[in-house]
């Protein structure tokens, strides 16, 4: 099969679009030949040498894609050979064919093309899990206001959709006036952080109170504020590092409100367990999954390329001018 390949990390120089070996399938996988897949941050902190896949998976970046499933291994029953599917890989999207833990695995929604399909899943998996599955450390309650920052990117644009099907107020910080208005139409109240001060005005429109869950793309930058930003017993979930990695906490300012910090990826999580991907797979696919379905949460597609322009991907994402996610086909 082809596969874009990083054989020492760097600049966007660094993705070729090269032979590489077929996947083989384990007795618990289902191999999917991919029409397309999603382009995420993570991605291009991969391609950098940031961010190395967990032990055991394929270094070929990519970690959603959708497709048809084109084998089954022996242990499977859930799955046959012709579905249309969508994926939440540890590995391994970049390419034609990936072999993937069948219990990772969604229907593509019959409305929903390829592109769309693999614009979802790791997006819907990760803000779920941060904010509405049973263990989330965000434990957004309805009624409550959720402050996501990077409003326009893939997180951001569902984290409003699922806010308002949750019944959670929700306000997102962007960088620009078109992403603002993007976003308020979406049903958020936006604030653009290059013109106002977030701390501010999250407090403005919370009637002094701040927000009770912040998501959090940024990291060390915006440790500080957050803490000013949030409510008292709120709830601060660090899911990047756009920010930075290293920042003072202040500890004493936290007990004052007291605030709840985590920090939390998906990619690394085990397979099994109460908090492992299987367990968020089958989470969204009973809580979040109909409402895709029946169209109440959409996904948002910036724009799609072909696998072999994916330098222009990592470029376009690079250079944060995007609404929503960028798309690579096969």
């Amino acid at each position: 099969m082809k596969a874009v390949i990083v054989n020492e990390p760097g600049g966007l120089d660094a993705l070729t679009w090269a032979e590489a070996p077929d996947p083989t399938c384990a007795p618990d996988e289902v191999i999917i030949q991919i029409a397309a897949a999603g382009v995420n941050r993570a991605d291009t902190m991969q391609r950098q040498g940031h961010y190395p896949p967990p032990k055991g998976i394929t270094n070929i970046i990519g970690l959603e894609a959708a497709g048809t499933i084109i084998e089954v291994g022996s242990e499977v029953t859930d799955w046959k050979v012709g579905d249309e599917v969508c994926a939440l890989l540890a590995g391994g999207g970049y390419a034609e064919r990936v072999n993937v833990p069948a219990v990772q695995v969604l229907p593509l929604p019959k409305r929903l093309s390829m592109a769309e399909g693999a614009a979802l899943v790791e997006v819907i998996c990760t803000v779920w899990s941060n904010l509405w599955a049973p263990f989330s450390p965000g434990r957004a309650a309805a009624g409550e206001t959720v402050l996501v920052h990077g409003g326009s990117s893939g997180i951001g644009t569902m984290a409003i959709q699922m806010a308002l099907t949750k019944g959670n107020d929700v306000i997102v910080t962007v960088g620009n006036d078109e992403k603002a208005e993007y976003c308020e139409k979406l049903g958020a109240k936006a604030i653009n952080y290059k013109t106002e001060d977030f701390v501010e005005r999250t407090r403005e429109l919370t009637g002094g109170r701040g927000a009770d869950v912040i998501l959090d793309i940024m990291g060390a930058k915006y440790l500080d504020r957050n803490i000013d930003a949030a409510a008292p017993d709120g709830r601060i979930v660090t899911i990047g590092l756009q920010g930075g990695n290293t920042a003072e906490l202040k500890i004493g300012k936290m007990l004052g409100k007291r605030i709840t910090y985590a920090a939390t990826s998906l990619r690394g999580r085990p397979i099994d367990g109460p908090r492992g991907k299987a367990a968020i797979v089958a989470g969204v696919a009973d809580d979040i999954w109909p409402m895709v379905e029946s169209g109440q949460i959409k996904a948002t597609v910036d724009s799609t390329l072909p696998m072999s322009e994916v330098r222009k991907a990592h470029e376009r994402i690079e250079s944060s001018v995007h609404i929503g996610k960028i798309i690579l086909t096969n």
